[in-house]
């Protein structure tokens, strides 16, 4: 081989060396994770309200705005990052986050979840805004299982910091027949550093007879503090659900435990909700609700909702709901020397809201 044919051979090894290598890195990585997969959705808001406590009785607003990463690592470590950019800036307001957990998923019969998440408590909790069906989550969840708890938790979406453990059991063709799940928390919520010795412990359990039919039992006990008061926070859920092409939930939680903003409140609160949603054509389907909270388990402080939601799917990721809510309200109220009196309010919402998920 002559000089000049030497030198091309080394230049052409030198110019696909590189590639090559990427291609080989490229190769190694998939072996190690996949490529993350980012996400999100935006839930814009147009509503009117004769509620005689509200300054604006209605108007427009984004409810939501949140973007995140998943993807796996080493084929059995998932991951999960989800922010909330919407809001005014401030104390647990405005750009914060809601969601960072890996989870060693080998077996379908277990597997480990730790970071910030959802707490395992009810089937609704869990659910995403776009498959509630109806604008918003139930009283049940929203009092009762930390998106506004009763207690006095900020606002923290039904979520907390803490370990799970899960898992399927008894497998069939289509489905398996039995969930359980159990987890510790801080019982603080989200992005909040705990506050007692004490932590939360949450668990469920429910048999799943047929593919997409659910029934279940849910317990959770623990302690709460704010502001060097602390108060009990335990509950059961039971319920059942149905979802596919037909939407049937029914959910009843009961809580024992004070609240830290209030030393009269009553110790006990209930709620409970049925929801039924109803395919009318392919992109269109109807829900209708029944929705109750007793914060002190009295029907004097029974707040009822009466919901029907039209919800019509434009596209996979792009979908237009109207909601119509009758409010039956009645809470108690205590004056600085504990004197009881109870208030009703009764008023309409009418509310339009645009969904789209990238």
């Amino acid at each position: 081989m002559n000089k000049k044919a030497l030198c091309t051979a080394i230049l052409a090894a030198l110019i696909t060396m590189p590639a090559c290598a990427q291609q080989t890195f490229k190769e190694k990585l998939k072996d190690f994770a996949t490529v993350p997969q980012f996400g999100g959705y935006l839930v814009g808001r147009a509503q009117y309200t004769n509620d005689q406590t509200s300054k604006s009785g209605g108007g427009f607003d984004l409810r939501m705005v949140r973007a995140y990463v998943k993807g796996t690592i080493l084929h059995d470590w998932n991951y999960y990052i989800q922010m909330e950019y919407s809001g005014a800036p401030g104390v647990d307001k405005g750009v914060r986050l809601l969601d960072a957990y890996g989870e060693w998923k080998k077996f379908p019969e277990f597997s480990v979840k730790f970071g910030q998440m959802k707490r395992v408590f009810t089937f609704e909790n869990p659910y995403s805004p776009w498959d509630i069906g109806y604008g918003n989550y139930s009283q049940l969840v929203q009092k009762l299982a930390g998106m506004s708890d009763r207690v006095g938790e900020h606002s923290s979406g039904g979520r907390d910091a803490g370990i799970v453990i899960q898992g399927d059991l008894f497998p069939e063709e289509d489905h398996r027949w039995l969930h359980y799940q159990v987890g510790v928390y801080n019982g603080q919520g989200i992005n909040h550093s705990d506050e007692n010795k004490q932590k939360d412990v949450i668990g469920g359990i429910w048999v799943s007879p047929i593919k997409d039919l659910q029934i279940g039992v849910f317990g959770w006990t623990g302690r709460y503090t704010k502001n060097d008061i602390t108060v009990n926070r335990n509950r059961m859920a039971y319920g059942i659900k149905y979802e596919s092409d037909w939407t049937f939930r029914a959910e009843y939680a009961s809580s024992q435990g004070g609240k830290t903003t209030n030393t009269y409140a009553a110790e006990r609160a209930d709620a409970w909700y049925v929801t039924v949603g109803i395919p009318i054509v392919k992109k269109l389907k109807a829900y209708a609700s029944w929705d109750v909270y007793r914060d002190e388990k009295t029907s004097d402080t029974q707040n009822s909702l009466y919901n029907v939601a039209l919800n019509y799917k434009l596209w996979k990721n792009l979908m237009i709901q109207a909601t119509y809510t009758y409010t039956d309200g009645s809470y108690a109220e205590y004056s600085n020397e504990g004197i009881r009196s109870v208030t009703k309010n009764n008023y309409h919402t009418a509310m339009l809201q645009l969904y789209v998920r990238f």
